[in-house]
């Protein structure tokens, strides 16, 4: 590709991308299957950035009669084009509404910005103002204005397409993009039954029995079991990472990804961009994070591009409340194996979230991907790949122990051999990530856990290594240094059962009779510290001893 064609980072506006000449990857085919598709209500969920929002604006200027013959042009060239479906370009009004910025701290907070949106959308369609009946013209003065009422801003999708089919005698296509974000935010903020009430109303009016509809389409990332907009719609389909269907169309595929990597001559790095963006799977799609592939393409190295918030404070709640054998899936996921899931492909957001909506969270949300089906519901699930591991292990550490402050300075400490910070680290750990309930239990495996989890951002700089067979026996932690002339350290855990002296020396002793520091020398790792800590409670007592 002599002249590379201007990669459009963040750009999900259909128009500006084909007239600005961004490289853009045709998906066009998306549009076709939509239309042979005799659902009149279809929801896709996928992770966030993967190319809905831009899939919502090519149907918009697809379909819309607004400026049809200017919007005709924008196909030219594509898919499409040439699909017998292309009659249907510019046949209907479109309502296409986003709401991705709609969260809030409150729900006063959230109905501003849905005032803020309706209004855009209503102004839009101002010109339709001098055909109205009086009545329907105050409220869409008031609307306009961002002064509706509640009431009126819960009807107002439902009443837009009542005026647009009134005005051009057409059925309205309704677009809603992120559907679920104020309702996840609104969990998250507490004030989700306000919002459900509102939104049920507001999303239920326009797609529930509207005889001014042609067709909706709405996106997310989860199908919010509680919403009560799908209650009563029989003619709906769900379609989410599980489903074969539209599996190609969100996303890029490894021959989308390889035509990229041509494009802009660098084809050799394949292997590369193999092993650290691929791995998700839709349907039966092997898929790559579109934002991914874009950001190396543009930088040509590799690095953790993707970003995701949307469901994490629901993803905290149920990590903040998970038992040893949450930790140790996790644990074993950290590792690059599998675990067998239950999916329900919907989240009720209640105060009995179960451990299920976690995985169903997680793989939703993007930070798994399916390996295989089973049985009806019940799956095999890994981390996709490098990217995805790395993002996740940091996220991890953030929600769980509230931060990454303390990481940065057991990283230097560790590398440093500053036995004082290291201990003055996990102490401040015990201190404020345990509960009292879980230091009253008789055993270590508690402590074990959250160091552990903790111990996953060392990741770059240490390989931890839990339950490490070596030697005679198995250490509890094994931190490796990623750059083998750097510090090594076992770390034995222990709760207090006698007295604190000979719990330390017999801990010591363990670690050199069993010979815990075998797999270290072996890969020829010589400096390793042995540590000790002998917990009682949130009291934490140690003894640092170099290895011989």
């Amino acid at each position: 590709m002599l002249n590379k064609k201007k990669l459009g980072l963040g750009i999900e506006d259909f128009k500006e991308i084909i007239i600005s000449n961004y490289y853009y990857i045709d998906k066009t085919k998306f549009i076709e299957e939509i239309l042979n598709d005799g659902a009149k209500i279809k929801l896709f969920c996928r992770p966030r950035r993967f190319g809905k929002t831009l899939n919502m604006s090519t149907l918009k200027y697809f379909f819309d009669i607004k400026d049809k013959d200017e919007n005709r042009k924008l196909f030219d060239g594509l898919y499409i084009e040439n699909s017998p479906v292309i009659n249907e370009q510019g046949k209907y009004p479109v309502i296409f509404i986003s709401m991705k910025e709609l969260n809030g701290y409150s729900f006063e907070e959230v109905i501003e910005g849905i005032k803020v949106k309706i209004s855009e959308v209503f102004n839009d369609y101002f010109f339709i103002e001098k055909n109205l009946l009086t009545s329907d013209r105050e409220v869409l003065k008031k609307i306009t204005t961002k002064k509706g009422s509640l009431a009126e801003l819960r009807n107002s999708l439902k009443l837009l397409t009542k005026l647009l089919y009134e005005y051009y005698d057409k059925k309205v296509i309704v677009l809603i993009d992120e559907y679920d974000v104020p309702l996840l935010s609104a969990y998250e903020n507490r004030y989700y039954n306000e919002a459900i009430n509102f939104f049920k109303g507001f999303y239920g009016s326009a797609l529930k029995t509207n005889e001014y509809l042609q067709m909706g389409v709405l996106t997310g990332i989860v199908r919010v079991a509680q919403a009560g907009i799908f209650s009563d719609l029989n003619n709906i389909e769900n379609y989410t990472i599980l489903n074969k269907e539209y599996s190609q169309h969100f996303g890029l595929l490894e021959e989308e990804v390889e035509r990229a990597l041509k494009d802009y001559e660098i084809s050799y790095k394949l292997d590369e961009v193999k092993s650290w963006y691929n791995g998700y799977r839709f349907g039966n799609s092997e898929i790559y994070n579109p934002l991914s592939i874009l950001k190396f393409l543009k930088t040509q190295e590799l690095g953790a591009y993707w970003i995701n918030t949307s469901g994490n404070a629901l993803i905290k709640e149920l990590l903040k409340n998970s038992d040893k054998f949450v930790f140790n899936t996790l644990n074993n996921l950290f590792n690059g194996k599998e675990t067998v899931v239950y999916i329900s492909q919907s989240i009720a957001l209640s105060n009995n979230l179960s451990p299920d909506d976690l995985w169903e969270l997680l793989l939703f949300s993007g930070y798994l991907t399916v390996k295989e089906k089973i049985e009806m519901d019940t799956y095999f699930v890994r981390i996709p790949n490098g990217e995805i591991m790395t993002f996740f292990k940091k996220l991890f550490v953030d929600i769980v122990f509230n931060g990454l402050g303390i990481i940065s300075k057991l990283k230097v400490a560790l590398l440093t051999k500053s036995f004082e910070e290291i201990v003055s680290c996990f102490e401040n750990l015990v201190l404020n990530g345990m509960s009292s309930y879980e230091t009253d239990r008789r055993y270590e495996s508690n402590y074990q856990m959250l160091l552990s989890g903790f111990l996953y951002g060392l990741e770059g700089t240490y390989l931890m290594i839990p339950n490490q067979e070596s030697g005679d026996g198995r250490a509890d932690i094994v931190l490796k240094p990623v750059d083998k002339n750097k510090p090594a350290y076992i770390l034995e855990l222990k709760r207090l059962k006698k007295s604190v002296g000979k719990e330390l020396e017999e801990a010591l002793n363990q670690i050199k009779e069993k010979r815990y520091d075998s797999i270290l020398k072996r890969e020829g790792i010589n400096d390793i510290t042995n540590i000790v800590l002998v917990f009682d409670k949130k009291k934490v007592f140690f003894k640092i001893e170099k290895n011989k």
